[in-house]
């Protein structure tokens, strides 16, 4: 099905129909814009560097310390990415050697809030979750 996004011709009007094909494809670009982040957001390693930055910002070996099992590649990946979504910034202080602290931006402080009340919701309901694999695992034996 190919649909036309060209402009109305001067003098005529768009039908009610084309308000509900522009309507369609801004939902589908907007699906994509949250897909696209909560991939990021979703990544194992990401929210936990949120998380340990979102208490105090941090230099790169501090954070490799604490996020258990992250490998130096990993790490540099993952800061990237959230400084290039403009989560994270970094700052490099012209020393010998450089020293760089990474720190969340007020955008990535606003992502902080919902993924500490999310890691809250997950430690508080750990026990019920785990309970309700293992009742589905027996069923799935059977």
């Amino acid at each position: 099905m190919e649909i036309d996004l060209a402009p109305a011709q001067e003098g005529t009007e768009r039908s009610q129909g084309d308000t509900h094909v522009t309507a369609a494809i801004e939902a589908v670009g907007a699906c994509q814009a949250v897909t696209d982040m909560l991939s990021r957001v979703g990544d194992k390693w990401s929210m936990q560097v949120v998380m340990k930055l979102g208490e105090q910002s941090r230099r790169f070996n501090e954070l490799r310390r604490i996020v258990d099992g992250i490998s130096q590649r990993m790490l540099t990946r993952t800061l990237r990415n959230l400084e290039r979504d403009g989560l994270v910034s970094r700052t490099v202080t012209p020393t010998v050697p450089p020293r760089v602290d990474y720190a969340l931006t007020p955008l990535g402080r606003s992502l902080w809030g919902p993924v500490a009340g999310l890691s809250q919701w997950v430690l508080d309901n750990r026990g019920r979750i785990e309970s309700s694999r293992a009742a589905y695992d027996l069923r799935e034996e059977d």
